[in-house]
């Protein structure tokens, strides 16, 4: 049976295609994919349903009451539910995949706030490419805020813009590049049952402070295990998620013959699908010149955070969390994410600090998603703790409303 593969919208990255982009530069970008703008309860739940989260501080509220919060909160990584933190903007036809964020969090987000994105376009570069030939490297920053006005997250995103038709055809250097890798992956009953065992095992510190004293450079994280990646995982994703304008019927047909780049019909169910089905779709992803179905980036990145959370406990926040989407997390693939003590100091602010090196590895080894986060700690000496400082006021925890109401 011959190979499906979807036929979408073509474009050549052509000079006058990136000579009228760069007029864009430093534009404010209209966001027209926001999914989460309230954070519900059922939104907040849902999010951490879709990333495989089971800490009691996103999901319960009765937990949450009697936390420094005060009221159930949501998980750093839930305003990637809000949009999935960068606009799809200009080169029709040509395909995106989100390379890399560099997150920086301010500020908890209580049940029934409302978050406001921004996203700017802040350049380009234009490099050779091994996967597809000529390609732009798309920069963009991304703001949440919430109701009180005030900057909840910031973060900087990094798009890979390729042609399609390079890509599935592969240039002559890329060739048989990825022809290692065996999809799907033949896993053993007892490598499967070891993938089991090692997503059971992760630990979620919770209400158990840990102190920035009790911490050592070299120190490892327990592992926090997601996999085999397959079809509901990514179904729950998008319930908390959903970050393209996921349609049904005439509404989804009248979107894309409005925009017709954005959509194709599927070569097996004959259905119109939004690009975004590369996702769950292996004849859409082999269309944009993936091998399978694949993640997405920032489902991925709440994965990492999920690791970053469960081992500071209830008490701490996390500062930063930046990392590369390297490698695509095909359907089938599984992923042990680890991190690792390298720093521990005090910062500008007096701050109770630790870094950590933060690494996805795969079953074949390699290592998807290199990162570094930066978490501060409560301080058994110094009587710290880092919630208390981002707190809004109590009457406005968990109402929706802002200081003066």
């Amino acid at each position: 049976m011959a190979e499906e593969i979807a036929a979408m919208a073509e474009a050549v990255l052509s000079d006058e295609a990136l000579r009228d982009w760069e007029k864009r530069i430093g534009l404010s970008l209209r966001i027209g994919n926001v999914f989460n703008r309230t954070a519900s309860f059922e939104a907040i739940r849902n999010y951490s349903n879709g990333i495989g989260d089971a800490n009691p501080l996103y999901r319960e509220e009765e937990y949450g009451k009697q936390t420094r919060y005060g009221a159930m909160v949501a998980s750093p990584a839930w305003v990637m539910s809000v949009f999935p933190v960068w606009v799809l903007q200009g080169l029709p036809g040509i395909h995106a995949d989100h390379s890399a964020t560099d997150f920086s969090f301010y500020r908890p987000i209580y049940v029934n706030d409302k978050i406001t994105p921004k996203c700017y376009f802040v350049g380009f570069d234009v490099k050779p490419s091994k996967f597809a030939g000529r390609t732009a490297f798309e920069y963009q920053r991304v703001e949440f805020w919430n109701q009180r006005n005030e900057l909840v997250c910031k973060g900087y995103s990094m798009l890979v813009r390729y042609e399609r038709q390079t890509a599935r055809g592969k240039s002559a250097e890329g060739k048989g590049k990825y022809d290692y890798i065996k999809l799907p992956h033949p896993w053993t009953e007892e490598e499967l049952a070891k993938v089991d065992e090692d997503c059971l095992a992760e630990e979620i510190r919770g209400s158990n402070p840990r102190y920035w004293e009790d911490v050592n450079v070299g120190d490892e994280l327990q592992p926090v295990v997601k996999g085999p990646f397959g079809m509901t995982d990514i179904i729950a994703y998008c319930v908390g998620a959903a970050p393209v304008q996921i349609a049904a019927h005439g509404v989804q047909l009248r979107l894309y013959r409005k925009h017709p780049a954005w959509g194709f019909r599927d070569p097996v169910t004959k259905a119109w699908e939004p690009i975004y089905g590369v996702h769950y779709s292996h004849a859409a992803a082999k269309g944009a010149g993936a091998l399978y179905a694949y993640d997405v980036g920032v489902q991925r990145h709440g994965w990492l955070i999920n690791l970053l959370t469960n081992w500071m406990g209830d008490d701490a926040r996390i500062k930063s969390c930046q990392a590369q989407y390297r490698q695509f997390v095909y359907h089938t693939d599984a992923v042990w994410f680890r991190g690792k003590v390298t720093r521990k100091y005090m910062d500008e602010e007096g701050e109770h600090c630790v870094d950590i090196e933060t690494h996805g590895i795969n079953q074949r080894n390699e290592d998807t998603m290199p990162g570094q986060a930066t978490v501060i700690l409560p301080s058994r000496e110094a009587g710290t703790w880092p919630v208390e400082k981002v707190l809004p006021a109590k009457e406005c925890r968990g109402t929706g409303k802002g200081v003066y109401f």
